[in-house]
């Protein structure tokens, strides 16, 4: 008999660093460990590289303790990271998407990371838009997005902008994912979905967009950057590209090996959760975080002039049109704060609520916003009078980040099937309110799963799909009935709430719009 061979998925995500183990052929779950980030606080939102390996470490140490005491024979003596001795078969990283790492010619850090919900950028954006020939269109048919503050080009035209001294330095970019498997095979490689992320890599053609990297050294934006932010560097020369950027993997292809352990090519935190929850053409999942994303798998490229939807690509070959909101969870953290609640005596309160929240409207963008591209916006609320109640306040702040989602979920029924099944995923899932205000506001079912780490789950199918020379998907739907400790749950609509979504729907767009 052929012995069981163990594989690890990690989340390293803006929050924290989550890592699961799992038997390769099963996908039971063996082990489980996390530690946290810095927390970041838009605007400004960066994050030392190290300490994604050093939580990392930590993580991955707590797992493994776990997976030896209950697979001992598989964990074979082998020096690890830390010293720990380690043994598994394979590993893959999903990461935190758009974040930028610089490295110089020594493959140094040069400055923090600057990660995805930093709203620093967003001049640059608007300057890179405007700066190719079509603007937004001309953007999307290019890449399949149209740059936003999030996008790693925005992000180096920042640096571009602000700080030459590092432009100067810079040697290669990586993604957060890309800087932590580098850190563990001395690779630089990224994967297709990683790289359609960054604004200068293509799904539907599976390159690099360069004439995009060339708008980053060109002499206008040169000189209308430096003039834009009262800076003058003198000439700073143009970087070629094409030694820069990592080397794009195929979904079957790995990274390389860490102490004997086959590196899977890894990607991006959301391509990695429609693997692990299997999702599949025609559902549609939305994932409650911090921030908020709606996203479906589709057979087919997308290019949303807008600049609504993302054209990204998947972890398996296909394609994940994607809508990411910057504010989900933390808004109604923000207002349980406020009112002095825990989590579950907000949910609560919200519950006991009439839909439509006596009239209140809460707009979300609490750190301004991504979707729509509002990077400065701030929240509001309307319709507040005296005998306004707490639970009116918390259900409108959970009927405000639905609201935001659904806008989402409309444009993204433009370019992607979501007919098929709905997927509520993430820590919001974990709330009776969010599920059932969801259910209501669209009248479909919502299916929730007990699968708490839907993204290191991912991470661990892509792993032992690679090692085992595995279809990602089609090892999924085995683990899928494997997977006993995940039963699906499913919310329905209240046919009385349903009957107020229009009305609700139709308030929070007039004050969006207002």
């Amino acid at each position: 008999m052929s012995p069981t061979q163990l594989v690890a998925g990690v989340d390293s995500s803006t929050q924290s660093t989550k890592v699961e183990i799992r038997v390769a052929e099963s996908g039971e779950l063996v082990g489980f460990g996390s530690a946290p980030h810095n927390a970041v606080h838009p605007p400004i939102a960066e994050q030392e590289p190290s300490s994604w390996l050093a939580a990392f470490q930590t993580a991955f140490q707590t797992a493994l303790r776990i997976a030896l005491a209950v697979h001992p024979a598989e964990v074979q003596p082998q020096t690890g990271l830390t010293g720990q001795e380690v043994k598994l078969a394979a590993l893959s990283i999903a990461g935190q998407q758009h974040g930028m790492v610089c490295l110089d010619h020594h493959d140094q850090v040069i400055r923090p990371a600057k990660l995805w919900c930093d709203t620093t950028s967003a001049p640059d954006a608007e300057y890179l838009v405007s700066q190719l020939p079509g603007g937004a269109s001309a953007w999307a048919q290019a890449c399949g997005s149209v740059p936003v503050a999030a996008f790693t080009i925005s992000k180096l035209a920042w640096l571009r902008r602000n700080e030459p001294d590092s432009w100067k330095r810079l040697d290669s970019v990586l993604l957060p994912h890309d800087w932590l498997t580098f850190c563990l095979t001395g690779n630089k490689v990224t994967d297709r979905g990683e790289a359609s992320g960054t604004g200068y890599w293509s799904a539907a053609t599976n390159d690099y967009c360069w004439d995009l990297l060339k708008l980053l050294d060109s002499q206008e934006i040169q000189g209308e950057l430096q003039q834009n932010s009262g800076q003058n560097s003198g000439q700073i020369s143009g970087h070629d590209w094409r030694e820069m950027l990592p080397l794009v993997l195929g979904p079957d292809e790995a990274a390389g090996e860490w102490n004997g352990c086959v590196v899977a090519a890894g990607t991006g935190d959301n391509m990695a959760a429609a693997l692990g929850l299997g999702l599949r053409v025609g559902e549609v999942a939305l994932s409650l975080g911090t921030s908020g994303t709606v996203f479906a798998v589709s057979q087919h490229p997308s290019a949303d002039s807008t600049g609504a939807v993302a054209g990204f690509a998947d972890a398996t070959g296909n394609f994940l049109p994607l809508v990411c909101t910057l504010n989900a969870t933390k808004v109604t953290d923000t207002v349980a704060r406020l009112c002095g609640l825990d989590l579950a005596a907000l949910d609560a309160a919200a519950l006991d609520c009439e839909a439509g929240a006596g009239g209140l409207t809460l707009l979300p963008y609490f750190d301004g916003e991504r979707t729509p591209n509002r990077p400065n916006a701030t929240g509001q609320i309307i319709g507040l009078n005296s005998d306004t109640t707490i639970s009116q306040l918390a259900r409108a702040a959970f009927e405000g980040v639905i609201c935001g989602l659904l806008d989402g979920l409309d444009a993204l029924s433009l370019h992607a099937d979501t007919g098929g099944k709905m997927f509520l995923v993430g820590g919001g899932a974990q709330s009776a309110t969010y599920r059932q205000v969801l259910a209501d506001l669209t009248g479909r079912e919502v299916i929730t799963t007990e699968l708490e780490q839907a993204v290191a789950t991912g991470a661990c199918v892509q792993a032992a799909a690679t090692l085992l020379g595995r279809d990602p998907q089609e090892l999924r739907s085995e683990w899928s009935i494997a997977q006993s400790t995940a039963p699906e749950m499913t919310t329905t609509p209240n046919p009385v709430s349903a009957r107020h979504s229009e009305q609700i729907r139709l308030r929070y767009h007039e004050l969006k719009e207002s």
